[in-house]
């Protein structure tokens, strides 16, 4: 069976932890929303109640909070193939804190509350797939935030080329700076050591 792009790297996504039959993926499928974001438009803003679980197939988006100064403290960075939203408000239907903003033209399939929940009813092993992303993400998170306790500025910089090196050259520097919890300035001086090394 023939599949849009979009499709098939959602397909190979989830087809990592679980398998599918031909009907299960048609299932799944059309249960998801396409959505567009323009680049520097806003997929979600701060005190929004998070209606989807997004998947990226095309772009790339920040995710960040805002301090009561204005500065972004950028949580993480989704590109194609990358899972976004706030689970928590996906969850329980509070309000985020969270902003996730296009930095490119951007295109997502989104899975709606009720759809997730249908889903599970539907094909049972979908609980596995989202019990394991949530795993990963927290895994995830927690490293973070050892690193942001741990290592210094340059050595989050050399890390994250490491771990993201499709992400590193399609971010702004002063992007990077927020994600690094650094000032744009500092981040200048730390590239421009690194790139000497």
């Amino acid at each position: 069976m023939y599949y849009k792009e979009s499709h098939t790297l959602i397909l190979n996504n989830i087809e990592r932890f679980i398998d599918l039959t031909k009907l299960e993926k048609q299932k799944y499928l059309s249960l998801l929303t396409e959505i567009k974001v323009k680049k520097k438009a806003f997929l979600m803003q701060a005190n929004d109640v998070t209606k989807y679980e997004y998947f990226i197939t095309k772009g790339c988006l920040k995710v960040y909070t805002l301090d009561e100064d204005g500065a972004q403290h950028i949580s993480m960075f989704a590109v194609e193939g990358y899972w976004t939203g706030d689970m928590a408000s996906f969850m329980t239907k509070e309000p985020t804190r969270y902003f996730i903003k296009a930095t490119e033209h951007s295109e997502l399939l989104g899975i709606s509350r009720t759809n997730y929940h249908l889903l599970f009813q539907e094909i049972p092993k979908f609980e596995k797939f989202y019990r394991i992303l949530y795993q990963r993400s927290l895994i995830s998170y927690i490293q973070r935030s050892n690193h942001g306790m741990s290592l210094t500025a340059e050595e989050r910089y050399i890390e994250f080329k490491k771990k993201y090196p499709k992400i590193v050259n399609r971010i702004t520097q002063k992007d990077l700076a927020g994600y690094i919890g650094i000032t744009p300035e500092f981040m200048s001086k730390i590239i421009s050591k690194v790139n000497r090394m």
